[in-house]
């Protein structure tokens, strides 16, 4: 009779067993430092040093991808991709300015405009040595890597974006209020913007709670009326007395991500927000008028995301209008869906990938045959 040993290894020869995958330990990553020049906007403008915190993966290899959280996130939101990407491409997984241990220069309402991150990545890569990247953003990092693509073709040869889709400045500037008839769900940023000491405060009182509310799934979604509130966040989460576990993260995840939090708290993570930033962005974009991208873009939307319809929102955009070689994807799942459907959000990612390589491979033979 065969061994128990024997017969479990039979099965797992056969895919009926699977091996448990080793859970991702993002405090076990080392960080590289960029120390870059950045803009403290005030009554006076004024030119700080900051340092930015990055992780750097096989550095060796040929084409980097540089990956790009949003918010409430870090660079460990994107382990499942670091996972399936690390043996065949260069990683370049840095926090944001005001995130974690990445410092920020100060007056978050003025100094975190889509431009500034540009140039905190441009100085990034430029710190790895790096002179092109794939730029791959989820939530606000999707809005940043469409601009890198359009302030440095030089630099960004082809994005992903994960949620938000592209939002070109060539019409007038459009606040927030006037996009809550369609998405309801953006009331929060109100809050965010127009009351930005007491989000803070309410953020940072518990950031465990905070970090939990926001990090859901469809599987266990949050309240329906959670983010439509003006006046607060988590009011929502009030009859909740202790929620539940981010669904996606190991326990040592979840205590890693607080204790990356409480370095700064949410102060300078509120940047994305600010009415000063926002207006600036489009400003700059509006008045160089380069809206189109030529660059392949990638764009994958949940289709069950309490925040909105991206799809819809894409439409309305007319995103695709400028984003001639775009290739849309559409997943199921919720905010998160880079985690929650790691493995068919992966999927996509690789061919995506893998098709830029032959387009390139066929131009270069193109080029080739030409000189012949």
């Amino acid at each position: 009779m065969q061994s128990f040993g024997h017969w479990l290894l039979s099965l797992t020869f056969l895919g009926i067993v699977q091996a448990t995958a080793t859970p991702f330990k993002p405090s076990e990553y080392p960080k590289e430092t960029a120390h870059c020049k950045a803009i403290r906007r005030g009554e006076v403008d004024e030119i700080v040093d900051i340092q930015l915190k990055y992780v750097d993966i096989n550095p060796d290899a040929s084409t980097t991808l540089l990956m790009v959280h949003g918010w409430p996130s870090l660079w460990s939101t994107w382990s499942k991709q670091i996972e399936e990407f690390k043996e065949d491409y260069h990683l370049i997984v840095p926090d944001l300015r005001g995130f974690g241990e990445s410092t920020h220069p100060g007056e978050p309402q003025s100094s975190g405009t889509l431009g500034d991150m540009v140039s905190d990545l441009v100085c990034i890569l430029e710190h790895a040595k790096v002179t092109s990247a794939v730029c791959i953003g989820h939530d606000w990092g999707s809005p940043v890597c469409y601009e890198a693509a359009r302030l440095r073709p030089d630099i960004f040869t082809a994005l992903v974006g994960v949620v938000t889709p592209y939002i070109p400045s060539a019409g007038p500037f459009v606040p927030v209020e006037n996009l809550l008839p369609l998405f309801p769900a953006l009331t929060y940023q109100l809050f965010f913007d127009r009351q930005m000491d007491a989000a803070i405060a309410e953020l940072d009182k518990d950031i465990r709670r905070t970090v939990r509310a926001t990090l859901r799934t469809v599987a266990s979604a949050p309240p329906s009326h959670f983010l439509k509130n003006k006046d607060s966040f988590l009011a929502a989460w009030d009859e909740v007395e202790e929620i539940e576990p981010v669904p996606f993260f190991s326990p040592e995840e979840e205590d890693y991500f607080v204790e990356q939090y409480r370095i700064q708290g949410f102060k300078n993570t509120l940047q994305f927000y600010a009415h000063k930033n926002r207006y600036e962005g489009w400003n700059l974009a509006n008045s160089q008028g380069n809206h189109t991208l030529s660059q392949p873009v990638l764009a994958v939307y949940p289709t069950e995301d309490p925040v909105g319809n991206w799809v819809l929102a894409a439409k309305a955009l007319k995103s695709a209008e400028f984003l001639p070689n775009l290739t849309t994807e559409l997943l199921p799942g919720s905010h998160w869906v880079h985690i929650e459907y790691s493995q068919e959000f992966n999927t996509i990612l690789r061919k995506w990938l893998d098709g830029i390589k032959e387009a390139d491979v066929h131009k270069q033979e193109g080029h080739l045959d030409d000189e012949l």
